[in-house]
Order: structure tokens, then C-alpha cells, then sequence
């Protein structure tokens, strides 16, 4: 029995010995350098895909980048120089700096060139400094740290707190994977300064371990990314999915999306807000006289014109062909009304300066205010103001009118009145 516990013992020793053997330094740099090599494939591929998309093209630097420096940090482990470890430091340094401005340019900030060049260089000139002038290992250590930490940490309040407000799920795992990094960099200058060495010239198993904790960090970061990327992407197909293709304004199915959140704001708070419907005077005959590309022109000439008129916070939406909608939130009808002229007013001085080829176009306008009638129906207000704009069309165009609840009343109404009075 005791002789089976011993032989266990060592069984157990032996496989230890086997796995740590496994966990070599070499064996994981070339993982490392294999690892980024598939990353900067892949956002190579993003960069083709979408050429629009500017942070993969960082991405994409960064991953080869920190690959090179991977070979240059691995070629230094079997030469008798320290000039290969300091051109694969210069690499995973270059290679942070390139995802930080990935990240900046993700949120269509500025890169800052000067600063990452800035603190790579300083960085890089005190670990050489550290290294020939004066060989301190913790310093060195503690230098190599700032030159890799300091640009993701500059980056890091854009994905934990975006201008836009909420962080994607992408954006907030990017950013914890980068306090974890710091955190592990950091661990590994208190590492040196309790007397383990952790630099790559030691090559022992405390080197491995911290070689494998940062490779599946950077891998966990670049997934992070990839789920950034992935979420923008869906948010354009989304905001492709509720804008007009012609014009660029929001279409029906937004529009409708707008007017059912209004309706029921509105039936929470009792606060009104009010629609115009616009419609294109004559438009079938600038098609028919001048060809659908003038129509099209004109179409988006209406837009430019119509949203210099409206304030922060209205919509203006084409709902199909010559028509248009807009939102006026917390607006009453007589502001609605207002608006309207202004909108009106616009096409007929664009009409009066009009000469030579150019289109005049002259619009009709319905105005219809949402109450307690019309409830959560969007529809309803839409057939009040589909009613105003028959009013302004019958009016002889060129004009805009005011829904009326209450219709005036017929001669027979008013005689049968006047029976009883």
C-alpha cells in the first residue's frame, strides 16, 4: 500500500515536471508570434471587407507589429545580445501604441501621432539607458512597463464611458482585459523588485507564466475589438434598415417607430406634439417634363431646405415618392404652424430665385396636433393631417393648413338649431 502512494507521488511529480516542461519560453514566444500573425489576418481581411472601417487598419498594424517583435524577443533568447530583445520591446511597445489609436479612431477621435511616438521613444531610451549606461533590472522593467501601458491606459476612458454613453459589451471586455494587462505588467515590476527575475533573459518558468497570462490577455483583447466591430457594423445595417436611400432622411418605418414613442410620451405626460405632412406640388410633371433624375434632385434639394427650418430634435422623414413628414415634439399647434410657414417660405423664396434651368418647387402642408382622441394611434394623427393637406391643396396649393377637430357645421345643422334655440 505505502509502495502504491509513493509510485502515485511520483507519477504526480513526473507529470508536473512534464507540463512545466511543456510551458517553455521559446514554445510560447512562437505561439505568441503564430497567435498575432492569425490576428493581423484577420483584420486584414476586416480592412478589405469594410475600407471605411480606419481602426482595423490600427488593429491590423498593431497585430503585425507585435508579431515582429515576437521574433525579434524570441531570436534573442538563443543570441548572446541584447540588441534583439530591445527591437522586439520597441515592437510590443509599437504594438500597444497601435491599438490605442485604434481605439481613438473607433470613436473618431484624433490620433495622437506625437504622443505615441513620444512616449515609445522615451520609453524605449530608458530601458536602453537602464541596460548599457546603467544596468538596473527593475528599472528597465519598470520603463518597458510605461512605454506598453500608458497609451491603452489613455484609451481606456473612451470604452469604459464613450461620448455616445453606454459601452458595448465589446468596448467594456476591451477594457477590462486592459486593467488586467496593466495589472500583470505591473505585478511584474514588483515581481523584479522582490528579486524574481520575469525578463526574458532569464527564460525560466516565472517568465512562461507571465508570457501565457499576456498571450491569452492580448487574444481576449482582440476578440474584444472584434465584438466593437461586430457592433458597429449591426448598428449601421440597423440605421441603413430607417433611412431613405434617396435622400438620406429618416423612412416610413422610422417615421411610424418616432410617432408611436411620441404617442405614448404624450399619453404618459399629456403633452402634445404636433405633424406636418408635406407633399410636393406637381411633382409627376417635373418627372414627366424633366426626367426622374430632375425629380430625384429636387427631392433632395427639399431636404436640404426643409432642415434648415427645423429644430434640434424634429424629424423630418420621407414617407414615399413627393412625401414628407415631420416630427415636432413637445410642440403645440400654433408652434407647429410656425414651423410650417418657415418650411413654406423657404420653397418660395427657392422658387423666386429659381432662373434658366433650374426647378422651382412649391409644396403643400398639413398640420395636425396629437390629444387624448388620438391615444397611442399614430395613424390617426396621420389622417388628420392627411385631411389638413387636402384642405391646402384644395386651397389652390403653395399653402398649408391647420386640422380642425371640429368641422364647421351644415346649413341643415344650423337650421335645426335655430328650432330649438
Amino acid at each position: 500500500m505505502g509502495h502504491g502512494r509513493t509510485a502515485a507521488r511520483n507519477g504526480g511529480r513526473d507529470a508536473a515536471r512534464a507540463a512545466l516542461a511543456m510551458l517553455s519560453v521559446p514554445t510560447l514566444w512562437t505561439v505568441f508570434v503564430v497567435n498575432f500573425l492569425a490576428l493581423g489576418l484577420i483584420w486584414a481581411y476586416v480592412t478589405r471587407s469594410y475600407p471605411k472601417f480606419a481602426a482595423a487598419r490600427f488593429w491590423m498594424a498593431s497585430a503585425f507589429v507585435g508579431a515582429a517583435g515576437a521574433v525579434a524577443a524570441l531570436i534573442g533568447l538563443f543570441v548572446m545580445s541584447a540588441v534583439p530583445l530591445l527591437i522586439g520591446g520597441a515592437g510590443i511597445i509599437a504594438a500597444s501604441c497601435f491599438a490605442a489609436m485604434g481605439i481613438q479612431r473607433f470613436y473618431d477621435r484624433p490620433v495622437s501621432w506625437r504622443f505615441m511616438v513620444a512616449a515609445s521613444a522615451l520609453s524605449l531610451s530608458a530601458v536602453a539607458f537602464f541596460k548599457f549606461g546603467f544596468d538596473h533590472m527593475p528599472l528597465r522593467m519598470l520603463c518597458y512597463t510605461l512605454g506598453q501601458s500608458l497609451p491603452l491606459l489613455r484609451s481606456l476612458n473612451l470604452l469604459l464611458s464613450p461620448p455616445e454613453g453606454r459601452a458595448s459589451p465589446g468596448a467594456r471586455l476591451s477594457g477590462i482585459v486592459i486593467i488586467a494587462m496593466v495589472a500583470t505588467f505591473c505585478s511584474r515590476i514588483v515581481g523584479n523588485l522582490l528579486g524574481y527575475d520575469l525578463s526574458a533573459v532569464a527564460g525560466g518558468q516565472n517568465h512562461a507564466v507571465m508570457v501565457l497570462g499576456l498571450l491569452f490577455l492580448s487574444m481576449t483583447l482582440n476578440f474584444g475589438f472584434l465584438l466593437m466591430a461586430m457592433d458597429r457594423l449591426r448598428n449601421e445595417v440597423a440605421d441603413l434598415a430607417l433611412l431613405d436611400d434617396l435622400t438620406g432622411v429618416a423612412n416610413r418605418r422610422h417615421l411610424l417607430q418616432r410617432l408611436t414613442e411620441e404617442c405614448a410620451r404624450s399619453g404618459r405626460s399629456g403633452a402634445p406634439f404636433s405633424l406636418l405632412l408635406i407633399d410636393l406640388d406637381g411633382f409627376k410633371t417635373i418627372n414627366d417634363t424633366h426626367g426622374h433624375a430632375a425629380g430625384d434632385a429636387c427631392l433632395k434639394h427639399f431636404t436640404l431646405m426643409a432642415q434648415t427650418r427645423l429644430r434640434p430634435g424634429d424629424m423630418l422623414a420621407r414617407t414615399g415618392g413627393d412625401e414628407f413628414c415631420i416630427v415636432l415634439p413637445s410642440s403645440s399647434l400654433r408652434e407647429a404652424a410656425a414651423i410650417a410657414r418657415r418650411v413654406l417660405e423657404v420653397c418660395r423664396q427657392d422658387a423666386a430665385g429659381c432662373t434658366g434651368s433650374d426647378i422651382p418647387i412649391a409644396i403643400s402642408i398639413g398640420v395636425a396636433q396629437w390629444d387624448r382622441d388620438i391615444g397611442e394611434f399614430p395613424d390617426r394623427l396621420m389622417a388628420n393631417a392627411d385631411h389638413a393637406l387636402y384642405a391646402a391643396k384644395k386651397n389652390g396649393k403653395n399653402d398649408f393648413a391647420v386640422y380642425d377637430p371640429a368641422p364647421p357645421l351644415s346649413p341643415e345643422t344650423v337650421e335645426t338649431m335655430r328650432k330649438f334655440a
